[in-house]
């Protein structure tokens, strides 16, 4: 008989991929059927059970660290900064994620319902789209800040950020959409086009962004502006989760055809999006680590978690 885990796990690569969603039906026994796009993977589950593991990590740590940066946002409204919509929504979108993940699972093993596998596409949609186009936003905001100056303070107004949210919320549900029907010829690559554009365009944001900084010193000065310094440690970290978190799927993805199938959909596949999916961890605590108050927490534990010194805070 065949193991539960080895046949039910695969149904996350069905979700993400283009399957028609009148694939995701159920029998008499309202159990669903199998995804046979992706036979042959009971005997390579090891990609699999990684991303499972992850996404395991979001419903545990990712939730309460998104809720905890929604949460500071929302306490520093009367001082906002230009980026805070753009944390504000990449926060919901993956706090959305993580309790998505406790659904997948118990429509997994519990639920077994065709609505709950459709609702699950939409999920992975929104969170293949959302994320890399909101640090998109957040790197163009940063860049315009740091290397254009006075561009950047003609175009303080909320306005332009809250209509750049909406654009990227009506192209995020347009392709969950799209998703969640399903049956699209090669819509997998528009993901993959997605995030090959995001990636390089971030990467090269935060570079300039940083050569920037570092050319701004003062004059006879051999030491950065602290308020530079601290922008400078907050694009770096940016830079770390653009390449940890996208460099996966953007080295991988674009090569699907020089795989074989079963490899591609059974490892590489998987690997790739798991990367992804911990994003959802990754961002938020990031961003706690950079402060110097998180809600709910008091101050000496957030001195422990972040490992901050006791020296002045301007320097940080």
């Amino acid at each position: 008989m065949e193991h539960p885990l080895l046949h039910d796990t695969r149904f996350n690569y069905a979700l993400r991929s283009s399957l028609p969603s009148s694939n995701l039906t159920t029998n008499s026994t309202n159990a669903t059927h199998t995804f046979s796009v992706f036979d042959g993977c009971e005997h390579m589950v090891s990609g699999i059970i990684f991303d499972l593991a992850l996404q395991s990590i979001n419903m545990i740590i990712g939730i309460p660290a998104n809720i905890l940066v929604i949460a500071h946002l929302i306490n520093t409204r009367n001082e906002p900064s230009t980026s805070d919509i753009f944390l504000g929504c990449l926060a919901f979108m993956d706090a959305y994620f993580g309790f998505m993940t406790i659904i997948s699972f118990l429509n997994l093993y519990h639920w077994r319902s065709a609505i709950g596998w459709r609702a699950l596409k939409f999920t992975f949609g929104v969170k293949d789209t959302s994320g890399p186009l909101l640090l998109s936003c957040i790197c163009l905001d940063r860049f315009i800040a740091v290397v254009f100056p006075i561009a950047f303070g003609q175009l303080k107004s909320p306005k332009y950020r809250v209509g750049l949210t909406v654009v990227v919320l009506m192209l995020t549900f347009a392709y969950a959409s799209a998703k969640a029907i399903g049956g699209i010829p090669n819509f997998e690559k528009v993901f993959t086009g997605e995030v090959l554009f995001s990636f390089t365009w971030m990467v090269v944001c935060n570079v300039a962004i940083l050569l920037a900084l570092k050319r701004s010193r003062g004059a006879g000065k051999d030491e950065m502006h602290p308020m530079k310094r601290k922008a400078f440690k907050i694009v770096l970290s940016i830079l770390f989760i653009i390449i940890s978190n996208y460099l996966p799927p953007v080295a991988l993805f674009p090569f699907e055809d020089f795989y074989p199938h079963k490899v591609f959909s059974c490892y590489v596949q998987p690997v790739g999006f798991a990367f992804v999916n911990i994003s959802s961890t990754i961002q938020p605590l990031t961003y706690l680590s950079r402060l110097e108050k998180i809600p709910f927490l008091p101050k000496s534990c957030v001195e422990k978690l972040c490992c901050k010194k006791k020296d002045n805070p301007s320097k940080a």
